[in-house]
């Protein structure tokens, strides 16, 4: 088994759409201002994927730098990272658990469909994606709803435990 933590943080824009774990937050007037579509969620869940395999970060893989990631999809980048941490390492997700640090708006309505599209995303059942959200308490640039932020742990294991056992 392997553990992984990974950490993701956006300035919040009017102009875009507010993205998380693959969802468009439609209560939100702000978004994610980022060189890809800037899904926090997902790019704090890339990151403790890689560094769960020990592979880098998302920044080595996808360089902001390089115009094809301009606008992309990040569930794509997280299949993507994901197949690279399989074909690299030979394990599997057992689980994540992620928490989302948002002054407004209230994420509560969206938690389920945020995890149903994860575990989508990565071929897993919901009971294996812990999606939770939090305020700042009016602390910091989040509080004052300038920024969004989002962690991230994951465990890979070996594809052949049977978890079940």
């Amino acid at each position: 088994m392997r553990i992984g933590s990974g950490w993701d943080s956006h300035r919040l824009v009017s102009g875009r759409p507010l993205l998380l774990g693959g969802v468009v937050i439609e209560s939100s007037t702000l978004g994610e201002d980022g060189h890809s579509d800037g899904d926090v969620l997902l790019h704090a869940i890339i990151d403790a994927l890689l560094g769960a395999a020990a592979l880098g970060d998302i920044g080595k893989l996808f360089p902001p730098s390089d115009p094809q990631w301009k606008d992309a999809d990040s569930s794509q980048l997280l299949k993507t990272a994901y197949r690279k941490v399989r074909e690299s390492s030979g394990m599997v997700i057992a689980n994540i658990d992620t928490t989302v640090i948002l002054q407004e708006p209230r994420l509560a309505p969206y938690i389920m469909q945020i995890r149903e599209r994860i575990a989508d995303t990565l071929n897993l059942t919901i009971d294996a994606v812990s999606v939770k959200a939090k305020s700042a308490e009016g602390l910091g640039p989040v509080g004052r709803g300038e920024s969004i932020e989002a962690q991230a742990v994951l465990l890979l294991e070996e594809e052949s435990i049977d978890r079940w056992v």
